[in-house]
């Protein structure tokens, strides 16, 4: 669905210069080698060479043609090239070293080496303090707090990622969305042709409040068979995080209302994971039709809906809401 096709008017501020001014590029995303700070948990020694025995091992433990850590089975040709079972068949059986075959040999002894081995995660340089044995460490990083984010941006397939800061300036950047502080919004979308439905996002708006950054989807799509609008607000962080959150959508017109109170869902939730969850604010047509009036040939919807922080009560330590100001 093409941007030019619809018309946001918000009613909030826009990001000021100190707002803009203070963010920054993200830290190296790089892949990490053995040890942040001294190394893995064998020491953190250094050979008289120079070279880390721990960094050594792991290295012996990268799979030559895709670079990653090898797991069970580790293959190896009758030279003692090792390769990982991934690629074993990508290579056609033939060592991508030495150019012999590779057969069905098991390096063995690699595999009882990395048994020894405890690593930090690989997203140390990113703040993660944590080590583990070598077989443990790739499921800790997959659902490692401290790994970087994917671009939360809907309107295409975006392959960018990178941490908070890093991903506010790229949406702002590279995807032109616009940046609002506040904690309140009123936002007015309007679409000439109602009926004229992709699967597509129509605006994605990012709000600055309580320190945090918010992103506020507004779409359409095909449900059965006709089409509804939807709002929701993605938390860009943790989902641990994003609970000391809550928000409220609300559209209506000729006295009548829609309103939708939830938590809103982290940025590590994909857009269409929440979007086909129906997690948010979902308008069926002609109800949208009714709130825009008129001939009903036009789209005409007005959303308002503020960001909410739950906050402890000192006295019974009962979650109460906190509207910023």
């Amino acid at each position: 669905m093409e941007m030019d096709s619809l018309e946001c008017v918000s009613s909030s501020d826009g990001m000021d210069d100190d707002d803009a001014a203070s963010i920054h590029l993200p830290l190296s995303f790089s892949k990490a080698h053995a040890g942040c700070g001294n190394g893995g948990g064998n020491g953190g020694g250094v050979s008289p060479s120079g070279i880390s025995p721990v960094t050594s091992v792991h290295e012996l433990l990268e799979c030559p043609v895709c670079t990653n850590s090898m797991y069970p089975p580790i293959h190896q040709c009758r030279n003692g090239h090792t390769l990982c079972s991934t690629c074993k068949t990508r290579v056609h059986n033939r060592c991508p070293t030495c150019r012999q075959d590779l057969g069905d040999i098991r390096c063995l002894a690699l595999e009882k080496v990395a048994e020894s081995l405890e690593l930090p995660c690989k997203y140390c340089t990113l703040g993660c303090p944590e080590i583990f044995p070598y077989y443990s460490k790739l499921k800790h990083e997959s659902q490692c707090n401290f790994r970087p984010y994917n671009c939360p941006y809907a309107g295409s397939e975006c392959s960018v990622v990178g941490d908070i800061p890093f991903l506010v300036a790229h949406l702002r950047d590279d995807h032109k969305v616009d940046m609002h502080t506040g904690c309140t919004f009123n936002h007015r979308y309007v679409k000439s042709n109602p009926r004229d439905v992709e699967n597509a996002t129509w605006m994605l708006t990012v709000f600055h409040c309580f320190g945090q950054y918010f992103c506020l989807h507004f779409e359409a799509f095909q449900l059965g068979m006709a089409p509804v609008y939807m709002a929701f607000l993605r938390f860009m962080g943790d989902e641990n995080e994003a609970r000391n959150y809550s928000y409220s959508l609300e559209v209506g017109g000729y006295s009548r209302k829609l309103i939708w109170e939830g938590t809103p869902r982290s940025i590590r939730d994909s857009h269409r994971k929440v979007r086909d969850s129906h997690d948010g604010l979902i308008i069926q047509r002609n109800m949208a039709l009714f709130f825009s009036g008129g001939d009903r040939k036009e789209l005409k919807l007005r959303v308002t809906g503020r960001i909410l922080k739950e906050q402890l009560s000192a006295d019974s330590g009962a979650c109460i809401p906190n509207l910023c100001t």
